[in-house]
């Protein structure tokens, strides 16, 4: 078995390479700090994140005082922050200690990753009605949200065209956003974030107009990127896989690694 196709192997570049995970550079606006074995990101318009390699170093009550400081934290700022766990994570009691702090887990998704070169070398899909296109307007970017709110209906997009357009401002070189098109109406949509100093390229975004699903757009958007990340030099792709996508990035050759959860903990409703 090689490192391709071996999961343990993939987990462990995956930990080498890609954690901590945060924005170098940062968009305007957006804080990164350290706090111990943290990387704390704010300033991003939806709150903020914490990120870690690991935790090794901090025993039961510096784990604890840690999720207390950040909880401290985003409650002054009035803020939510989302704290992404994994499954292979240590203590194991982590997610017990974050929900007795407040936090509240949202859906697990699973981190899956393959080789750039197979879906690279496929060839490009012939969709009837659907043009694939790179996009970088603000006017694009809009139309990319309101798809994407249109897929969920739950008021939660609302900060991406925003985010998007800032990380592009930062490096347009370090992400490609892609969007699917039918009669000028974006039908899909997902970008890569090319990670500099590492094999990888993250897939991102995917989502599809539920009346659009079954055609294979969302498979050629990501060999659009693959083959993007391809001409770039890098090996790996990865993806926090839904429910609904494993399956199909699985057929398509990438391997689960380990799950995420993320858990919230909303600063903004907190009343003193």
């Amino acid at each position: 078995m090689t490192t391709l196709t071996d999961p343990n192997a993939l987990l462990a570049l995956y930990d080498e390479q890609l954690r901590p995970d945060f924005p170098d550079p940062a968009p305007a606006g957006t804080v990164v700090e350290r706090d111990g074995p943290l990387v704390r990101v704010t300033g991003i318009g939806r709150g903020g994140f914490v990120t870690y390699r690991d935790l090794r170093g901090l025993d039961g009550a510096g784990i604890d005082e840690l999720i207390a400081r950040q909880v401290r934290i985003f409650t002054e700022r009035r803020e939510s922050v989302e704290w992404k766990y994994h499954s292979h994570d240590l203590p194991a009691d982590l997610p017990a200690r974050l929900l007795a702090a407040g936090f509240v887990p949202e859906e697990e998704e699973t981190v899956v990753i393959g080789p750039v070169a197979p879906l690279a070398a496929a060839p490009l899909r012939d969709i009837p009605g659907v043009r694939l296109r790179e996009v970088t307007s603000r006017a694009d970017l809009d139309r990319i949200a309101g798809m994407e709110e249109a897929v969920w209906g739950d008021g939660s997009r609302g900060w991406l065209a925003d985010a998007l357009e800032r990380e592009l401002a930062a490096d347009p070189t370090a992400l490609t956003v892609v969007v699917a098109e039918a009669d000028d109406v974006v039908v899909s949509a997902g970008w890569i974030r090319y990670v500099p100093g590492t094999g990888f390229a993250g897939l991102w975004g995917g989502s599809t107009l539920a009346e659009w699903r079954g055609k294979g757009i969302y498979k050629a958007v990501a060999e659009w990127r693959a083959r993007l990340a391809a001409e770039r030099g890098y090996s790996y792709l990865q993806v926090d896989a839904s429910p609904d996508s494993r399956p199909i990035l699985q057929r398509l050759g990438l391997i689960p690694v380990t799950t995420t959860t993320p858990y919230i903990f909303d600063g903004t409703s907190i009343i003193e």
